[in-house]
């Protein structure tokens, strides 16, 4: 991407706020209005709005030339960077879906979303050269392939492609979007889709938590841009409202904060293990930097314990907003100052109603602890994307609510309080991973009779991923064998989501239908910590 000494080029017609909106041109919109302030800060590196425009338009040429139109996908595998946000912002303008994908994860299993989303164009980060040949590979009938940042064997390169563009507004802009995947609870992931332009549930709750000011503020993006957090709270909205966004291609404490002392970082987006992770910095580290300009921090992604949460307050300021979400939607939100007085909460929803019922539906009084339903909205509803029958699963009471699975209460004021998470997804270090996928391959491991991967307390990440295994002969069990059957597991998965332990048990417990009871897995391991998950 260009830096600030970009090309000259003038666009004759001036777009108002309304139009740019509407038709995907909101860096545009900025472009005119603020033209040299600064949109992106990467490497001690600067990018106008101006710059950040022309890149987009060229990258929309980029992909129309080779024939992609509205509704188009394009596969994007890249790390914290520019040209991430580039291809974000030039599929919103040129009507076409894109996908980010976890760069972590196998090539196999990017080949699963690459193909799934029936991608187009694959935009690749030289980084992760060698799995994304093997990606490339699989898709020879996909000519618009290119490499970000250096060279990957069967791919264009990113700047040459762009560097024959022109750099201004494209003809006939039309709304597109981004569609994520969520792990796979059935063992593939799932893309979470949404008509072009739909407005995204909370997105009031969430102009009010974090009130960016145009060509004032600096938001910094503190986790990977393909997690749908990072990519909203810290990238997205601020460019969309006009502030600048500070990209930390991987979290370092103490590069945080040498970052907001150094360009008055306003806002950012943390999960609970960073707030640890801070707060256990030396405290001449904490001294030694000014980070009095931070205004609004928001959290969610995993559960954060109270004491936590209150000396990060102590120290930061009550500044730190929380949010209850998935993909698929925005549940609640809470201020600083009412989760003061209401520690542990979650807050209240963010369309005005929450359902907590029983195992039969019916819904339960304040204070009994049941399944969580969240309203969907009444416009923009997710779907799954090409499976009509989850997405149909997925809604409940006369379509109107979702649920993420988790178990929790409302008080007699109506803010929801989480108790438990469902049994399946394991949280670790503000990632989500669902067991059934880890079990789908340890159960093709010729030894194994049966596994249930449960998530185990850690000190520092929340939750680590412990498989506990049924062998066919239990008289093989040993640590080499455990050793064995994880490096089985990483031959098919992201490292991530394989287990870190590995337990042996002659007889794994199950209900009568024969399903695994995992949550009398998960309890021996949990029985004597402070906090169940």
């Amino acid at each position: 991407m260009s830096n600030l000494s970009g090309s000259k080029t003038e666009n004759k017609h001036q777009l108002s706020i309304a139009e740019a909106m509407q038709q995907g041109m909101i860096i545009a919109y900025h472009a005119q209005q603020q033209p040299d302030n600064t949109a992106i800060i990467y490497n001690n590196q600067r990018y106008s709005f101006k710059t950040l425009n022309e890149n987009i338009n060229q990258l929309c040429r980029a992909l129309r030339g080779y024939g992609l139109k509205d509704g188009d996908a394009v596969a994007l595998v890249c790390g914290n960077r520019p040209e991430f946000i580039a291809a974000i912002f030039a599929c919103q303008r040129s009507g076409m879906r894109i996908t980010p994908i976890n760069w972590h994860l196998t090539a196999k299993e990017i080949n699963y979303i690459v193909d799934n989303c029936e991608a187009k164009a694959i935009l690749a980060d030289a980084a992760f050269a060698d799995k994304l040949a093997e990606v490339g590979a699989q898709f020879p009938d996909i000519e618009a392939k290119y490499a970000i940042g250096g060279s990957i064997h069967g791919y264009s390169s990113y700047d040459q492609e762009l560097s024959k563009q022109d750099k201004s507004n494209i003809d006939k802009p039309s709304i597109g979007g981004q569609m994520l995947y969520t792990s796979g609870t059935t063992g593939f992931p799932k893309g979470v889709y949404r008509k072009p332009g739909a407005a995204r549930a909370g997105q009031s709750s969430l102009m009010q938590a974090l009130d960016f000011k145009a060509g004032h503020d600096t938001s910094i993006v503190t986790g990977p841009l393909y997690h749908a957090a990072p990519l909203a709270f810290t990238c997205t909205l601020p460019l969309t409202l006009g502030a600048a966004v500070q990209i930390m291609e991987n979290w370092d404490s103490e590069q945080f904060l040498s970052y907001v002392e150094k360009n008055k970082i306003t806002h950012t987006h943390l999960v609970p293990i960073m707030f640890h992770r801070l707060l256990a910095l030396p405290e001449e580290v904490h001294a030694k930097y000014d980070i009095t300009s931070l205004r609004s921090v928001i959290h969610g992604a995993a559960p954060c314990p109270v004491p936590i949460k209150k000396a990060f307050m102590d120290w930061v300021g009550p500044i730190v907003w929380e949010y209850y979400a998935a993909t698929e939607g925005i549940g609640t939100m809470i201020d600083p100052e009412t989760w003061l007085k209401k520690p542990g909460t979650v807050g209240k929803p963010t369309l005005g109603d929450i359902k907590v019922v029983d195992g039969e539906g019916n819904d339960l009084p304040a204070g009994e602890i049941g399944t969580v339903y969240l309203k969907a909205p009444d416009e923009g509803k997710f779907e799954y994307f090409k499976d009509s029958e989850k997405t149909q699963r997925a809604y409940h009471f006369d379509n109107q609510f979702f649920t993420l699975g988790d178990m929790g209460y409302l008080d007699e004021d109506g803010y929801l309080f989480l108790a438990d998470r469902s049994a399946d997804l394991i949280i670790s270090g503000g990632v989500n991973i669902y067991p059934a996928e880890v079990d789908a391959v340890l159960l093709t491991h010729p030894k194994i009779a049966d596994a249930a991967t449960v998530g185990v307390p850690n000190s520092e990440w929340g939750e680590e991923v412990c498989s506990v295994i049924q062998l066919k002969n239990p008289s093989e069990a040993s640590p080499a064998l455990a050793a064995e059957i994880i490096e089985f597991c990483q031959q098919s998965l992201a490292k991530f989501k394989c287990p870190r332990k590995v337990d042996f048990v002659t007889e794994l417990p199950r209900y009568d239908t024969g399903k695994i009871i995992r949550r009398q897995v998960r309890e021996q391991y949990w029985q004597q910590n402070d906090k169940k998950i």
